[in-house]
């Protein structure tokens, strides 16, 4: 007989060392409710509230018509990878490679998974920014690095003071990891600002690795590309996909964007863990990338994401609440509210909201120690629900009893 008293297997304990998603763990919340029969008002998914353009879904079908639904190389199709490089150099201006310097990825996290795995050695320090991502710190925790993060307060405007990185540097830093614009506050750096952290990472021979998902969505001037300095591209991983661009969440595609030693590790990676991306799905983003009329649509996005903008920064005037502040976002599709004045934590916070007020958010504390006292409230969601959300938090807060 076997001994049911005998230990149990042992499992991989690095993943002790990270949670599980605090936005999907909302997202299940508020599931439950809706199905419970309650109205919510759903203001926490970083999903664009814009269908994907019909052409470049009719892109898709006919590829799929013309038998494109078997293996791909793995690298990705030469056209999408030089859709990529044009891409990259219209709107980033940094010239890249498509035969050496870029592969086809399973959308942005994959991205940077291949990125991080490319790079990164157990043991190694990687500095985050704090507030940032969950999945910076946790893929890099996952692959065995050593997470050190750099405090980006609101009071610098979600910046690190560069300061910052010069304590944080250990002998064992390898990689610094960027996301701008950011999620979750919507910050980006001054040019200046990024040629400095990349005179840092080449002084301290430093990888630097960028998440520019969101680089499309800005409401002033366009955010400078982490690599488009001279020099720069020999340690600059560039991360990105289509998913908040072109509203194609669901179809999972991106690139990666790195020196070519580089992208030869991450090949490897890459056929290891998803063989290819759809060779379908490789036709569709390819067109969006270059089609004149899917930009287009591109922009009209971002116009609506600054329309809304415009509405919450009008409403939080005409409301002039002291326990919520709102602090602009320069891009990306987020509002960081500041409820610190509250002295409650944000985990709280967002129950109490979704519990009393109906309206579904993301706590600060789940991107890190400085967005504690913070909630995440996306604009990618209807004019009519990001008016109501917000009026329902400041309600909220002007109210709330402890």
């Amino acid at each position: 007989m076997f001994d049911t008293l005998a230990p149990m297997q042992n499992l991989n304990q690095q993943f002790n060392l990270i949670r599980q998603s605090a936005t999907v763990a909302m997202a299940d919340r508020i599931l439950a409710l809706k199905a419970s029969g309650r109205n919510i008002v759903g203001l926490q998914v970083g999903d664009p509230d814009f269908g994907t353009a019909p052409a470049i879904a009719d892109a898709a079908f006919q590829a799929m018509q013309n038998g494109l639904t078997h293996y791909g190389p793995s690298r990705g199709y030469p056209d999408l990878r030089t859709a990529v490089a044009s891409k990259l150099k219209r709107d980033e201006g940094v010239s890249y490679d498509p035969a050496s310097e870029i592969l086809v990825t399973h959308g942005g996290i994959h991205a940077y998974y291949l990125a991080m795995q490319s790079v990164l050695n157990p043991g190694d320090d990687v500095l985050i920014p704090d507030p940032s991502w969950a999945t910076h710190s946790n893929m890099a925790i996952m692959l065995r690095g050593s997470v050190i993060r750099v405090p980006a307060p609101a009071e610098n405007g979600f910046i690190p003071q560069f300061e910052s990185w010069l304590r944080a540097l250990t002998p064992q830093t390898r990689v610094i990891v960027l996301n701008y614009p950011s999620n979750p506050t919507g910050a980006y750096p001054t040019r200046a600002y990024l040629k400095k952290l990349q005179d840092f990472a080449k002084e301290h021979n430093l990888w630097i690795v960028s998440d520019e998902v969101y680089g499309s969505l800005y409401y002033g001037e366009r955010p400078t590309c982490a690599a488009a300095f001279e020099g720069a591209k020999e340690r600059t991983l560039l991360v990105n996909s289509l998913s908040k661009s072109y509203a194609m969440t669901g179809w999972r595609v991106g690139y990666l964007a790195a020196p070519a030693r580089v992208i030869e590790n991450a090949i490897k990676a890459g056929q290891n863990s998803i063989t290819c991306v759809a060779p379908f799905i490789q036709k569709a983003a390819a067109f969006a990338l270059t089609d004149p009329a899917i930009q287009q649509v591109t922009a009209d996005m971002r116009a609506a994401y600054s329309r809304r903008r415009d509405l919450v920064l009008r409403l939080a005037h005409e409301l002039e609440s002291e326990k919520v502040k709102v602090i602009p976002p320069q891009g990306a599709f987020y509002f960081f509210l500041d409820l610190r004045a509250l002295n409650m934590p944000a985990v709280e916070m967002c129950e109490r909201i979704l519990d009393e007020e109906g309206v579904g958010l993301v706590p600060g504390s789940a991107f890190g120690e400085e967005g504690e006292g913070f909630i995440r409230m996306t604009i990618a969601a209807s004019d009519e629900d990001v008016e109501a959300g917000f009026r329902k938090i400041v309600k909220w807060a002007e109210n709330v009893q402890r």
